[in-house]
């Protein structure tokens, strides 16, 4: 029997992904759900996203892409989740945990759901009552914009049985990308929702004009506050400088594609919380992942002075420039 993947959403990391199953030679059935009708419409009519990587040709019967999110689940056996954490619940709203019984669950999304302060993994093996066995993480540095343009990349599959993540892998590898699996679920996705907060720390590092020197500095603490973080949740063997690891902490610091650098640059410069996202017109997931794990910490204590140091700038309406000012008496 064929494969069959649904994908849940219509933005560039869920385009990018459509492309990658799309290019991979394994021959599967791929089905999308996105809300927007208008979208779907011009999909099926065009080949292309209107509103995401729209070089990108979609080459999906029209009966595959749907705004019914149930009659798309039921057809799949692995169900991508690729929305913005914030609007996860109310994307799921009619699915119900009969609905998702026995599907395989591949988080794409690289944030923590609201009020409930979980990673995605976590909120599904609790709501939906998804064995964990059964749930999928897909990290590392893949910028959606370099997909497109098929320059070579690396993502990591994770899973806690390691022959269900290769499985997946070798329905994503394609000539330009190149894919490890992992058995770390947790760390792989707590360090994928760390590095946009570090990423809008690197922004407002920017915006307000420190340079390079400084960004390394930045960077390599960052590193280290994740490494203690996920030890702290979940304290099995990995090795933090693998891709899945530095590597996002890195492209996302980094890159030009980076929304979560440009959201902080902005702050940086002067923007509001409110006029940024106006702006973007995209979610930068740190923003809401600094708010989340402000509060997770909580529990486990962990000495994160960068992640504080975004919480108290987006949240707290402290001065960028005081904040950071501090924050360099703290780093080495």
């Amino acid at each position: 029997m064929l494969p069959k993947v649904a994908m849940i959403g219509g933005g560039s990391w869920a385009t990018a992904i459509i492309k990658m199953l799309s290019d991979n030679i394994k021959e599967k059935e791929i089905y999308w759900w996105m809300r927007s009708t208008e979208a779907i419409a011009h999909i099926q009519k065009y080949h292309h996203n209107p509103n995401y990587l729209s070089s990108v040709e979609i080459r999906l019967p029209e009966n595959h892409i749907s705004d019914n999110i149930k009659e798309i689940i039921r057809q799949a056996e692995y169900v991508v989740l690729n929305v913005p954490a914030a609007f996860l619940k109310e994307s799921l709203a009619e699915v119900t945990a009969e609905d998702l019984k026995g599907k395989k669950i591949v988080s794409a999304i690289k944030g923590i759901v609201p009020d409930e302060n979980q990673i995605i993994g976590e909120f599904m093996h609790d709501k939906y009552q998804i064995p964990l066995e059964d749930i999928l993480v897909i990290s590392g540095p893949c910028h959606a914009e370099e997909v497109a343009l098929e320059k070579l990349s690396y993502i990591t599959i994770a899973s806690m049985n390691v022959d269900t993540a290769q499985n997946f892998a070798k329905l994503l590898n394609t000539r330009s990308i190149k894919t490890n699996v992992s058995d770390d679920i947790f760390g792989t996705e707590y360090a994928a929702v760390l590095k946009n907060i570090y990423a809008v720390a690197s922004g407002i590092c920017h915006g307000l004009g420190y340079g390079d020197n400084f960004q390394a500095v930045l960077i390599s603490n960052a590193i280290r506050e994740i490494n203690s973080f996920v030890n702290a949740v979940h304290p099995i063997t990995r090795d933090i400088m693998e891709s899945a690891y530095l590597g996002d902490l890195l492209v996302t610091a980094y890159s030009q594609f980076s929304r979560n650098r440009t959201f902080g640059n902005m702050i940086g410069k002067g923007y509001t919380v409110k006029s940024a996202q106006l702006e973007m017109n995209m979610v930068a997931e740190g923003y809401y992942a600094a708010r989340c794990m402000h509060f997770i910490n909580k529990k486990y204590k962990v000495e994160m002075p960068i992640s504080r140091a975004v919480y108290a700038i987006l949240y707290e309406k402290h001065s960028p420039q005081i904040e950071m000012r501090l924050l360099t008496e703290q780093l080495n």
